[in-house]
């Protein structure tokens, strides 16, 4: 199995959600189930149904997670030297080179991504047009609304 990058923060939120679906989840859900069997036809239950579904989705959501934490490799930013050079995790500070806007943007896991939280994934598009680039360079992105290009600022790895 590939190995699945993801920074420190994003291994901790993974980790966190388990044990949520694990120790509070799993055992509300099972309680429904009961409740639900208590009240006789199970045929023409659908709170039944729902809880059974429910708890389909949070067994398979653990396993999914249990998966990708074996397959993680934990990448802690503030440790990488990369003299400048973009890479997984690092934060950059973009310019658009057409409007002029700033942007910071971190690049992460894809479990971790977050537009809104400035939290690009490693696979985006945009990721992929800047690893490998250094300040001062210029970062062309294919995006739907046609090509973008970016200058790259400043590089830190926090």
């Amino acid at each position: 199995m590939a190995t699945i990058p993801l920074t420190r923060r994003g291994a901790e939120k993974l980790k966190d959600e388990l044990q949520r679906l694990k120790s509070v989840e799993r055992h509300a859900v099972i309680q429904a189930i009961a409740e639900a069997r208590a009240q006789g036809d199970l045929s023409e239950n659908a709170e039944y149904e729902a809880a059974k579904d429910k708890q389909g989705f949070i067994e398979g959501r653990i396993l999914e997670i249990e998966a990708k934490l074996a397959a993680a490799q934990v990448i802690d930013p503030s440790n990488l030297q990369a003299d400048g050079r973009v890479v997984f995790g690092a934060t950059l500070d973009l310019e658009d080179q057409a409007s002029g806007t700033q942007v910071t943007y971190q690049i992460v896991g894809d479990d971790e991504a977050d537009l809104k939280l400035g939290l690009i994934s490693i696979s985006s598009p945009i990721a992929r047009a800047l690893i490998g680039k250094n300040e001062g360079d210029i970062a062309e992105v294919r995006a739907p609304g046609g090509v973008k290009s970016y200058e790259i600022i400043a590089v830190r790895y926090i």
